[in-house]
Formats: C-alpha cells, sequence, structure tokens
C-alpha cells in the first residue's frame, strides 16, 4: 500500500488593482503560486467597501493582493476622503477578512510615510511622519491592518515605474522629444523601483511561506512591515539624465539633450503636496529574509527603456 498523501490544494489568491502597472506585473508572477483570480477596479473599485466585502465573501481567497491604492498624489490634498477611503479603509476590510479568516495580506505602501529629513536611509524602525494627504492615508492603512493581527506582508517601496501604465520616465520621454530643454527638481533623491522587482519579491516571499516552515515563523514573529527597492539612490534630475541618455543610445531620437536637462530646487516647482527630500528606505531586512541581493536601479530602468522603445 502507498503511503504517498495528496499534495495540498494550491491557494485561492486575490489580486487587487490588476489592471495598474504593479498588478500587470503582479499577475505574471502570482499565476505559478495558485488558482488566481485577478481584478481590476471594474471587478473590485475599493471606493465601493460595501461591494469589496461581498467580493470577499464570494471567492473566499487564502491569500489576498493588494495592488490598488489612490496614487493621485496632488489630487487627495483635495480630495482626503476619497483618499481614505482607498488607501485606509479598503486595507482594514481586507485586513479583518484575512484576520477572520486566517487568510493571508500582502499589501504595498510608500515611502511617503516618512518626512524625507533623515541623513540615512530610512528602516522599518523609524518613526513615519508624513507631509501629505497622500501619505497620511498610506500610513492609517499600514497601521490598520498591523491592528488587526492578520497575518500579512507590507511592503513600502518607492519612485515606482513600468514598461506599461504612465511614470516619470516615460514622461521625461515624451517631453524629450517635444522640448529642447527641460527643468527638473534635483534636491529630491530616491530609488526608481521595477514593478516587476516588486512583484517578484512579493512572488517569492509568498512562496517561502509556504514551502519553508522557519521563514513563515519569522515572518509570523516580525511585524511584518518590509521596505522594498532598487538599490543606489539618485535625483529626479539624475534619474531624468539617466533615462535621456541610455534612451539615445538605444535609438531613439529626442530633440532635447541631456546637457539641456536643468537642475531646479523643489521650491521652483511648487505642487500641492510636499514631497519627502530623502526617499531612501533600507532594505536590509527583506535581502536577510529572503536571502537575496536587490539589484541597483539603473540596471531596471534601462531594461524597461529597451522594452518601451521596442514597442515605439
Amino acid at each position: 500500500m502507498s503511503d504517498a498523501r495528496p499534495l495540498p490544494a494550491p491557494p485561492r489568491i486575490l489580486l487587487l488593482g490588476a489592471d495598474g502597472q504593479l498588478g500587470w506585473e503582479l499577475r505574471r508572477a502570482l499565476l505559478p503560486l495558485g488558482m488566481l483570480q485577478a481584478c481590476g477596479r471594474a471587478r473590485a473599485d475599493l471606493n465601493d467597501l460595501a461591494a469589496l466585502r461581498a467580493l470577499l465573501d464570494r471567492e473566499r481567497p487564502d491569500i489576498v493582493v493588494n495592488a490598488a491604492a489612490y496614487t493621485a498624489v496632488d489630487k487627495a490634498e483635495s480630495e482626503p476622503e476619497a483618499a481614505m477611503r482607498v488607501n485606509a479603509e479598503a486595507p482594514a476590510v481586507l485586513a479583518d477578512y484575512a484576520a477572520a479568516q486566517g487568510a493571508f495580506l500582502v499589501h504595498y505602501s510608500t515611502d511617503y510615510v516618512f518626512d524625507g529629513r533623515k541623513d540615512q536611509p530610512y528602516t522599518e524602525r523609524d518613526t513615519p511622519a508624513p507631509q501629505s494627504v497622500y501619505g497620511r492615508t498610506k500610513l492609517e492603512g499600514e497601521q490598520a491592518i498591523a491592528r488587526s493581527g492578520c497575518r500579512h506582508f507590507t511592503f513600502r517601496t518607492s519612485w515606482v515605474f513600468a514598461a506599461r501604465g504612465g511614470n516619470f520616465a516615460k514622461t521625461m520621454l515624451r517631453l524629450a522629444r517635444e522640448r529642447d530643454s527641460l527643468r527638473v527638481v534635483s534636491d529630491q533623491v530616491g530609488a526608481p523601483t521595477s514593478a516587476e522587482l516588486i512583484a517578484d519579491v512579493t512572488a517569492l516571499a509568498l512562496h517561502r511561506l509556504r514551502q519553508d516552515a522557519d521563514f513563515a515563523a519569522a515572518a509570523a514573529g516580525a511585524s511584518g512591515l518590509f521596505h522594498l527597492t532598487a538599490t543606489e539612490s539618485t535625483s529626479w534630475h539624475g534619474y531624468a539624465c539617466f533615462v535621456l541618455e541610455r534612451a539615445r543610445a538605444l535609438g531613439a531620437a529626442l530633440r532635447c539633450a541631456t546637457e539641456a536637462v536643468q537642475p531646479i530646487a523643489t521650491v521652483d516647482y511648487p505642487l500641492p503636496a510636499p514631497r519627502p527630500a530623502s526617499s531612501r528606505l533600507d532594505c536590509a531586512r527583506i535581502q536577510a529574509a529572503l536571502g537575496i541581493t536587490l539589484p541597483a536601479w539603473p540596471i531596471q530602468v534601462e531594461r524597461m527603456l529597451a522594452e518601451v522603445l521596442q514597442s515605439d
């Protein structure tokens, strides 16, 4: 008689925000891990909390991955209730479900929870001090998840980009084709981070959670909060110059020369929502937990540029 045991059923995974630039990459990364239900805004609008609860009750996921968010940073200053509903109240609904059902929640947060005044990269132990409505609502989402007691990963990241969707690098490419010169802020620093990298690390962490008892125990005993960005850092001005330089090397026809990208101060480009001067995040914890080395941001940006220019 065989003593073989049946394999455990693959987990039911509910992905929210599947039509965003991170959600698109998560579809690919999460697909091998279980039965994936990918929902964009048309099927899962986080503005409608009652509908969100109904979706959870209907689908009964074992893992919820929330890549949806209110990300219009400046618009949030005049729409605080909408930002709060999506960035704080909806994650609280997800966390309450996960706590009650023993499910696992993955959520994404932001460098905007900090004021940007620290002269070293921020660690998970640093006290948040958000300066904008967007940052405050994202922090409240983090706190609601932590209070729920559910098993979770909250990944803070920064300056996210992808080949699909809108982002700073693609905006710089468009403007460099239209204009002879550009003015870009040079006194804000951070790490451009690809949605592909975030998605791959998410999938690895969830795989390890199911396959590695030691990692699962460590995750359960920790806060569940991790910083996740590419390594090294640059300013928005340095980022723009790199994008134009590499795009031109890849064959893009641009009107604006790299030398014509003028550095300016934040005060010279006023916006409704304040930005952190430093968005640098210390990612030592996630690298140690997973035994990985995160790549430097230029490698990821050049890969994205190659994909974007090839499809032009």
